[in-house]
């Protein structure tokens, strides 16, 4: 996929208007919006994914947040799971700064490519199985487009689930049974990719203790690892 095919995916992505129920959610945030973002002009599209076609590393969320990438049109932008994913990000090479503040701040991935299982906004954060599905061929272009993929970070148990799921109608192998999804579960695929699961980090998980800062950027270390050693 060329540079040209790239940006009309993207703009596809933006333009999508497929799931009602999303269609309205979205809007309905970016007019009334939260007391403290009542300056902004709120996204309230379809987020578009991030990053290079020459990437080797994939990052798969579950959506975008509805005062964070809803409200910046960026994904991981202007709420705390972005705080955490880009300064991990810039500490292991695979971003140009270590924050995140909207569209137009020069943050740029280095080969690594950022997307979701679903690119608009759901009502408490449970996208419908119909809704996934009507994503899933912007996420099959995006693996299509990305030759040179050598590692996958699955942001969460749904993001885990969709991967396996984009795999299978591209025709390509899966182990079976399936893996079970973990933190740090690593899963050795017959295509040379790596897939290392994640929990997503979200306000809640790091809140609450079940994901530290320490166990989120083991799975950075580990990604970086092993690019590093196929690049050897």
């Amino acid at each position: 996929m060329t540079s040209s095919d790239h940006h009309r995916l993207r703009k596809k992505i933006v333009e999508c208007r497929l799931c009602p129920r999303l269609v309205e959610h979205r809007e309905h945030i970016a007019r009334v919006k939260r007391r403290a973002y009542l300056d902004w002009d709120y996204w309230g599209r379809p987020v578009p994914s991030l990053g290079s076609v020459n990437a080797r590393l994939l990052l798969v969320g579950l959506a975008p947040g509805a005062h964070g990438a809803n409200r910046t049109g960026r994904m991981f932008t202007g709420d705390r799971s972005g705080e955490l994913l880009y300064a991990t990000l810039h500490r292991f090479g695979f971003c140009n700064q270590p924050e995140s503040k909207g569209r137009g701040d020069g943050l740029r991935l280095v080969d690594a490519y950022l997307t979701n299982a679903v690119h608009c906004v759901p009502p408490g954060n449970r996208p419908g199985a119909e809704e996934i599905r009507n994503c899933l061929p912007f996420f099959l272009a995006e693996l299509r487009m990305l030759r040179r993929l050598r590692v996958v970070v699955a942001l969460g148990g749904l993001a885990f689930r969709a991967y396996f799921s984009a795999r299978r109608e591209m025709g390509l192998p899966n182990p079976r049974p399936l893996p079970r999804f973990g933190h740090g579960a690593t899963t050795h695929l017959d295509d040379g990719i790596t897939l290392i699961a994640c929990y997503h980090p979200s306000q809640q998980n790091t809140q609450t203790g079940r994901l530290t800062t320490e166990m989120f950027e083991g799975v950075f270390e580990q990604a970086a690892q092993i690019l590093y050693e196929r690049n050897c």
